[in-house]
């Protein structure tokens, strides 16, 4: 239990002495002092661990940013200040376990006693062994290495397997004959679009919701929320719930929590609830750019299905709402503004999701958009791979492969599989319609909590592959208070880059961690010359400063983050059936 009795036996080498100071500023410097002198004589000592010499680097980092006057000013709390008082045996209630516990392990690691657990517990290979002796140990190695990661990626259910598409086209068959339909209407994409589940009432029908989460969603469509599912995303549901499809249901059904921060989020204008600042990205109506090169068109802001964590959740009404498509003349000056800016090489035309417009309409703003001679590259985002993968199809696939043009300009797809249990033939299919036309097909994973256990996405890339689906981006669910559940912890996203991505080759580990900076875009999570950890607040949220990509050619603000507690992160895992220790080197991703 990590509390403040655990935090002054652990810290006894950085309290000792500081209720004699007389000033914070004082206190200050001396723990600066005690860090650096911890850090130079554990970080060199003996023998040491070349592991534990980084962890020692990487802690007192850690501790000399929190420590800073700086870090004080940007995140309004002082961790010196907290030590002293502990130190004084002042009363700090404020103090939760979650902040405790980030320090003592920064303290641990510090120390270079740092409880540490590898996942792979392999003997180390003799020193004295070299050449082809050596070679084959390495290679039995990794023999081992990859049994422990294909253990723990067994206990994943994948949409592609046998048991799985029997699963699948049990619970279709019933869908169709609740809703009076045959075969032929479930492969029809408007058939499914004029069967979207709009109400809890229609989704109790098709699979089991309970009572509180159908009070939810009533009371989400009475504040003017959206929600909606396809009869093809509701067949991916299990008809009772199970782990399987714990992540399918967590994409659409909407939490008590969520719709609470947002009705009252709306009741009072929150201007949180753009967290990209689109408002401030938008030099005209459906238009928005935040690089030099590449800017945004929004046909439509609606979709067939809507994610819960969507990041326009702002805007959207409802599912499939008719004053949700742009006009045509909003649309032409959309296009124009784009041909009046020689600057914009890339165009991506996302929403909402474009692929619900009809063929025609497609057709023809394809056709306007390729007209624009410095436009080499266009991209359609959408999510109809996953949530109606039937729309895809040859004809519209052949649409957009006659607008590339060999060495003048690209076409590609970037869509949003999150689960491999989302992965179906039906989305194999419609990603081989798109590849056949020589148009490539991109992955943005969302890290939500529910998809974050450990080689949980690492299986995904692997799955994607297999149908042709490059990784592309793995984003940070942004830091809007509404959607908190499906936050992971930046640090956690680092060990999985790290830790397991890292043990699959590299056509399907190339995705990029991100994190969208609100008003000025990505941010490359992995490279940490791109933020600096401030500091941990007393409910135990770090506080991150990221510099926007742009720092080094133009004048511009930082922005500041709070994370969610990585105790707390942690706690929800163990409730879920992981072991907390599985997952210990977290602390040390600084």
């Amino acid at each position: 239990m990590y509390d403040r009795q655990l935090f002054e036996k652990e810290a006894e080498k950085l309290l000792h002495g500081l209720d004699r100071f007389e000033t914070l500023a004082s206190v200050r410097r001396e723990l600066q002092e005690r860090v650096e002198l911890l850090s130079r004589v554990n970080g060199t000592a003996g023998e040491i661990d070349a592991h534990k010499s980084i962890r020692v680097r990487d802690c007192a980092i850690a501790l000399r940013n929190a420590l800073s006057e700086r870090s004080e000013q940007l995140s309004g709390f002082s961790l010196a200040q907290a030590v002293w008082d502990i130190s004084r045996s002042n009363p700090r209630p404020d103090l939760k376990p979650a902040f405790f516990a980030e320090v003592i392990n920064w303290i641990k690691g510090l120390e270079g006693r740092a409880d540490y657990h590898f996942l792979f517990k392999n003997k180390p290979i003799d020193a004295a062994a070299s050449g082809r002796e050596k070679a084959v140990r390495r290679s039995e190695d990794l023999d081992l290495i990859w049994r422990a990661v294909e253990n723990k990626i067994q206990g994943y259910a994948n949409g592609l397997s046998e048991s799985a598409v029997g699963i699948r086209s049990n619970r279709k068959n019933q869908i169709l004959k609740i809703l009076g339909a045959g075969e032929k209407d479930w492969d029809d994409w408007q058939w499914q679009i004029r069967n979207i589940i709009k109400t809890p009432a229609g989704l109790q029908k098709l699979a089991y919701v309970d009572e509180a989460q159908c009070r939810t969603i009533e009371d989400a469509l009475k504040g003017g929320l959206p929600f909606g599912v396809t009869p093809y995303y509701v067949s991916l549901m299990d008809e009772q719930p199970s782990v399987n499809d714990t992540a399918i249901r967590a994409q659409v059904l909407p939490t008590r929590h969520y719709i609470d921060h947002m009705l009252q989020n709306r009741k009072d204008g929150c201007r949180s609830l753009d967290f990209m600042l689109e408002s401030d990205t938008s030099p005209m109506e459906k238009i928005t750019r935040r690089y030099p090169g590449i800017a945004i068109i929004k046909p439509v802001l609606t979709c067939p299905q809507i994610c819960v964590y969507c990041q326009r959740n702002w805007e959207i009404e409802q599912v499939m709402a008719p004053d949700s498509f742009a006009t045509q003349s909003e649309l032409n000056a959309s296009i124009e503004w784009i041909q009046s800016h020689p600057s914009i090489k890339e165009v991506l035309i996302t929403g909402g999701d474009p692929f619900i417009l009809p063929d025609k309409k497609i057709d023809a703003m394809m056709a306007k958009i390729a007209a624009i001679e410095h436009v080499d590259l266009i991209r359609i985002g959408t999510r109809t791979p996953v949530t109606l993968p039937m729309r895809i199809t040859q004809q519209l696939a052949g649409i957009l492969g006659k607008y590339r043009k060999i060495g003048c300009r690209d076409i590609a797809v970037l869509t949003h599989i999150e689960h491999p249990y989302e992965v179906t033939r039906e989305t194999a299919v419609a990603v081989d319609n798109l590849k056949r036309q020589g148009i490539s097909v991109y992955n943005q994973l969302v890290y939500t909590f529910y998809v974050s256990r450990r080689f949980q996405s690492t299986y995904l890339r692997m799955i994607l592959r297999r149908i042709g689906v490059d990784p592309y981006y793995t984003f940070l669910p942004k830091g809007k208070e509404e959607t908190n559940e499906y936050r992971v912890p930046i640090p956690r996203i680092l060990q999985e880059q790290k830790e397991e991505a890292r043990l699959v080759p590299g056509l399907r580990r190339t995705d990029e961690a991100v994190f969208n900076v609100p008003g000025l875009g990505k941010n490359y999570l992995r490279a940490v010359q791109h933020r600096d950890l401030l500091t941990v607040l007393p409910d135990g949220r770090r506080v991150y400063e990221f510099h926007p990509w742009e720092m080094h050619i133009n004048k511009c603000n930082t922005y500041i983050y709070r994370d969610v507690p990585v105790l707390n992160y942690l706690e929800r895992l163990a409730e879920a059936g992981e072991r907390m220790e599985d997952y210990d080197s977290i602390w040390f991703f600084i």
